[in-house]
């Protein structure tokens, strides 16, 4: 066996899939996810593609990958010692803040509703709900109205990384919008102009906890 021979293989040897998600994901939050390619990730890890197929089949299960592993790491993040609706505030708020942090990532979430990722967060809301006292046959329809309102975000965040570049500022962006609500026919529309400034001042982070505690308020009253 040559040198080259020997140094390929060690290289090989040494590449594993955790590597592999780790870089792709550099790729993701750098680039996008039309920059993630296996040639591209291949010159990172400074690998032959062949390599990176020996562990991953093709670029929709590394994208599974990526986004599970960005998910496992929400879900293992739990405070030990809170109770049951802090852990569900805590841990949507997490996967919140890895969407914001991963734009990506909202839309993996969306795109297949019943993959790794999804059951993680379903697996994490059903536990909490059961240590919550929800009677069993409200709990599903319980953690189905709060996953469903985690990944009804991440399918806004994957839409508005379609359509705007990360760098977007986001309050000109608000301006604009709240300028257009407020033009709005005020017999037509009279909500959205009522409305109109609070769109412009809103903070995503907050609204979106507003709303999970308006959904477990509603599940107080199950129990």
């Amino acid at each position: 066996m040559d040198t080259k021979s020997q140094r390929n293989e060690r290289r090989t040897d040494a590449l594993s899939k955790e590597r592999i998600v780790e870089a792709a994901i550099e790729i993701l939050d750098i680039e996008g996810e039309g920059a993630l390619t296996f040639r591209a990730l291949a010159s990172r890890l400074a690998t032959g593609s062949g390599a990176i197929y020996w562990h991953v089949a093709n670029k929709n299960e590394l994208l599974a990958a990526t986004t599970t592993d960005v998910i496992t790491r929400v879900m293992t993040g739990v405070v030990p010692g809170a109770t049951p609706r802090e852990t569900i505030r805590t841990t949507v708020l997490d996967v919140f803040d890895a969407i914001d942090a991963h734009p990506w990532v909202g839309t993996q979430l969306s795109r297949e509703p019943w993959q790794s990722a999804v059951l993680q967060i379903f697996e994490g809301v059903g536990r909490q709900l059961q240590e919550l006292g929800v009677p069993e046959s409200a709990q599903f329809d319980c953690a189905s109205a709060l996953v469903n309102y985690v990944l009804g975000l991440a399918g806004q965040y994957a839409a508005g990384a379609r359509l705007h570049a990360r760098e977007t500022d986001r309050s000109a962006f608000l301006a604009t919008i709240t300028s257009g609500w407020e033009q709005l026919d005020s017999a037509e529309y009279p909500f959205l102009r009522q409305v109109a400034p609070q769109l412009r001042d809103h903070d995503d982070r907050d609204q979106f906890l507003a709303g999970i505690d308006l959904i477990l308020a509603g599940i107080a009253t199950v129990r």
